[in-house]
């Protein structure tokens, strides 16, 4: 059975206000088909993980191979995003790819990870409401008439929901509009929207990139030969399936090389292709909203969710087995090994 992709690239995103290295920093990993793993890979700054990407993916393109890439942050906003924005009246476009031009034109983020990406989390929400909502969370020393440390989600008379549709079919992920502390996602999608944008439209890559499912679709894969694509861009979120033990790994790191490692397994096993079509309980209204403005989370819910997470416990529990077995093989050879006396 032919695989879909060769190559399978895992990030792990942050938005660091300095270069670092370690936990809570950029980590990505790419495995290759064959089961070859680079990485994983902790530039210091989110420029700088940009190009080895960058280059990993042209790598990738000029030896004919397929590529899936994921970041694990939001891709999309709540429905009507765009809408409260005035993007409506912005001329051509699906509602995502304005929202993602607008980040993008906003967003200020340097070679040494300085940002305003609070500065434009107000600038949205005076866009918005004319004032701290929809988007909260900031130092104290951050706050402004457009941006509080608290949320100040109003309790109606708003066509803005928390959470998108995916979100609510699996347990862990935090609403998109929370930019500070533990658990938040959106100061990692105000700083990564336009990083993918930029590889979707990066000169060498354009012509053969596309972003799931906003310009595929909720759709099973076409063949090889149909595809407009070879690089297929997707939100990921790591912490959905367990974590592998990798040796000497920090958790970010571990995880990128679970999830890769997953994608690649899935794909041998001929399951990758069922996580793309989405959730078929789906209605179609809410199927339109995820491909124009929302998007989706690869790996999340519906039966091919199932079925993906039924083998990844399986190879968990075997994992687990193997490792259970090595360890009393040598606690019994440390038993019956001769003691030397002194």
């Amino acid at each position: 059975m032919s695989s879909e992709f060769d190559s399978y690239v895992a990030v792990d995103w942050s938005a660091n206000n300095k270069p670092k290295n370690g936990p809570d920093s950029v980590w990505w990993c790419e495995i290759r088909a064959d089961g070859k793993r680079q990485g994983p890979h902790n530039p210091s700054t989110r420029a700088n993980a940009i190009r080895q990407i960058r280059a990993a993916l042209i790598e990738s393109v000029n030896a004919g191979l397929h590529a899936l890439v994921g970041f694990d942050f939001p891709y999309g906003y709540p429905a009507n995003f765009a809408q409260a924005l005035g993007l409506d009246r912005a001329g051509d476009g699906e509602p995502w790819i304005k929202t993602w031009k607008l980040i993008a034109r906003l967003m200020q983020d340097d070679d040494h990870n300085r940002n305003n990406r609070f500065e434009v989390a107000a600038t949205l929400n005076q866009r918005v409401s004319s004032a701290a909502f929809p988007f909260w969370g900031c130092p104290k020393s951050g706050e402004s008439t457009y941006l509080s440390a608290r949320s100040c989600w109003p309790r109606d008379g708003t066509v803005l929901r928390e959470k998108r549709i995916c979100e609510g079919q699996v347990r862990g992920p935090q609403a998109v509009w929370k930019l500070f502390t533990a658990g938040s996602v959106g100061s990692q999608a105000l700083t990564g929207i336009p990083r993918v944008l930029q590889l979707r439209h990066d000169i060498q890559l354009k012509s053969v990139s596309a972003v799931w499912p906003f310009e595929t679709g909720l759709n099973p894969l076409p063949t090889r030969a149909q595809r407009p694509w070879k690089i297929l861009h997707a939100e990921i979120y790591p912490s959905i399936i367990p974590l592998r033990s990798f040796a000497n790994m920090v958790k970010d790191a571990a995880q990128v090389c679970t999830l890769a490692t997953w994608f690649a397994e899935l794909d041998r096993e001929g399951e990758l292709d069922r996580l793309f079509s989405g959730p078929p309980t789906v209605p179609n209204q809410q199927r339109h909203t995820i491909e124009c403005e929302e998007g989706w989370i690869l790996f999340c819910a519906g039966a091919a969710f199932v079925r993906a997470m039924q083998l990844v416990s399986l190879r968990a529990t075997s994992e687990m087995m193997t490792r259970c077995s090595f360890t009393k093989r040598r606690s019994k050879s440390k038993a019956s090994a001769p003691v030397r006396s002194g």
